[in-house]
């Protein structure tokens, strides 16, 4: 566990969320895999690297190679699943995350529903400096309809996402 904390933050070392505080992105994958233990009470070590290593591929150089030579298959293929392809514009991975999301594995639908829980959180608390009021929303529209297709896998987790959501639309209603 530790060395996929260690190879993800050094991965993420020179990145930052677009929060206010501008706060290290490592933070990011720490919460998901921490909402995945606290909350959902999973201990299975593989799904719990897949959430820390989750945005390695998608975010750095990591290529899915490196992450099975060092990681094994099984958290390849969930880290895999939940890789957006950057060469698709935004919109596109955007409208495909909620195609694809009740196609996924039961680990991969966990640490999705994890990494919406923590990223609704941060857009309704503390979002990127240049989002508006409406964008914010928005994403957590989208955010909603990602984690319709997730549900099924962890009760605890759905409700901290629905409590998660309902906070924030509060917060954005003002």
């Amino acid at each position: 566990m530790l060395r996929a904390l260690h190879f993800a933050a050094d991965r993420h070392r020179d990145q930052r969320r677009k929060d206010p505080e501008a706060s290290p992105y490592i933070n990011h994958p720490i919460q998901v895999a921490e909402l995945l233990a606290r909350v959902g009470r999973i201990d299975d070590v593989e799904v719990l690297q897949a959430a820390i290593l989750h945005d390695t591929v998608e975010d750095t150089e990591t290529t899915p190679e490196e992450i099975e030579n060092l990681f094994g298959q099984r958290v390849r293929s969930i880290v895999e699943e939940v890789t957006d392809d950057k060469s698709l514009l935004k919109v596109e991975r955007k409208k495909l995350q909620e195609e694809h999301a009740a196609h996924l594995s039961e680990d991969a639908k966990l640490v999705k529903l994890a990494d919406k829980i923590s990223n609704t959180h941060d857009v309704s608390r503390t979002p990127p400096t240049d989002w508006s009021h409406e964008r914010r929303i928005e994403y957590l529209d989208w955010a909603e309809r990602v984690v319709a297709g997730c549900r099924g896998v962890n009760e605890e987790l759905e409700k901290f996402f629905d409590h998660t959501i309902r906070s924030g639309r509060k917060i954005l209603a003002g």
